[in-house]
């Protein structure tokens, strides 16, 4: 039997799997690197780069405050003026529980993975309103070049503090690139702006012993394959089903991998049930195939929003391993 690290290579490259890689399963994710300051159900916090994020009792998620009083960037033109980046952590106390937890992840069974959000898109509409932000590719796109370049310089920053201390095998990188029916920017656009700021960043992953570029973005994203494939994304994790991805697995298969298929939407609410989950891993299964594709919830992390979604998305993966393998 491989391990779950050679069972997602075999299944990556296109040889033999003996089983479907159920989802996060060959990673394990170091969620305890100093990222910054996250949001949690029913707090109001306001992070490093001043932005404030509230997630109110009974939503799912947290997202940032856009009213007058609490948006940062309020002129694109005059980025530098209100946009600062935070030190990036460098004491021994910072990294020291992140450092025991990779140095104690077997690296023969499964890869280490580094956590990184939010992404260098969502930082620009985390900083001024998504609006302001659309906007602004069109009609500030030297002010936007320059936002992201300072961005991106903060991150590679992070980066190689993080390899340094962690030097993980595996990047596991958020960036929600659309909805679930369209991108939000052309690929056009969207290469102009963030191919190469990406690939700076996976680049320079890649060259410091990355093996593995995981991205999330749980959206459609069709139409920007060809950039993730020039990014040097390995896996887009979170494709939904909107994306037609056993197509994708057709057309781009043997450049980057698929995971996701079962829509958090559509499993992962209060009225859940086996039978529902059952039904919606099967589909992805048997569509999808046993090459290229990780069956996977489409959320971002490894665990669902309702209690008992994701292991009972797991065990009915591992049923259709034992059925199709």
């Amino acid at each position: 039997m491989l391990t779950k690290r050679q069972n997602l290579l075999e299944t990556i490259k296109g040889g033999n799997p003996d089983r479907f890689v159920n989802q996060y399963e060959f990673m394990e994710l170091v969620m305890e690197a100093p990222l910054g300051t996250m949001v949690g159900p029913g707090q109001e916090i306001k992070n490093e780069w001043g932005v404030t994020f509230r997630w109110p009792e009974g939503q799912l998620g947290g997202f940032p405050v856009h009213d007058e009083e609490h948006i940062v960037l309020k002129d694109i033109t005059e980025w530098s003026k209100y946009v600062k980046a935070p030190a990036v952590p460098t004491s021994d106390e910072a990294w020291a529980a992140a450092v025991e937890h990779a140095n104690n992840i077997d690296r023969n069974e499964v890869f280490v993975a580094a956590f990184v959000a939010p992404g260098l898109f969502e930082m620009t509409h985390h900083l001024m309103r998504m609006e302001e932000a659309l906007m602004a590719f069109y009609e500030e796109p030297e002010a936007m070049h320059e936002l992201i370049a300072y961005l991106t310089e903060y991150e590679l920053a992070y980066a190689k503090e993080m390899i340094n201390r962690l030097h993980p095998d595996c990047i596991f990188h958020h960036d929600d690139w659309g909805s679930q029916i369209s991108s939000f920017l052309s690929p056009d656009m969207f290469e102009e702006f963030f191919v190469p700021a990406y690939k700076k960043i996976y680049g320079y992953y890649k060259a410091n012993g990355v093996e593995l570029i995981v991205h999330h973005s749980d959206t459609y994203g069709v139409n920007l394959v060809p950039s993730m494939i020039e990014v040097g994304i390995d896996i887009w994790q979170g494709v939904m089903t909107t994306n037609n991805t056993p197509e994708l697995i057709k057309e781009y298969g043997s450049q980057i991998t698929f995971m996701g298929e079962i829509d958090s939407g559509k499993v992962d609410f209060p009225e859940w049930t086996p039978e529902i989950v059952a039904e919606h891993v099967e589909k992805a299964c048997k569509s999808c195939g046993k090459l290229y594709f990780i069956p996977n919830l489409t959320q971002g992390l490894n665990f669902s929003s309702f209690p008992g979604v994701y292991e009972e998305t797991s065990a009915a993966i591992d049923r259709m391993s034992k059925e199709m393998f």
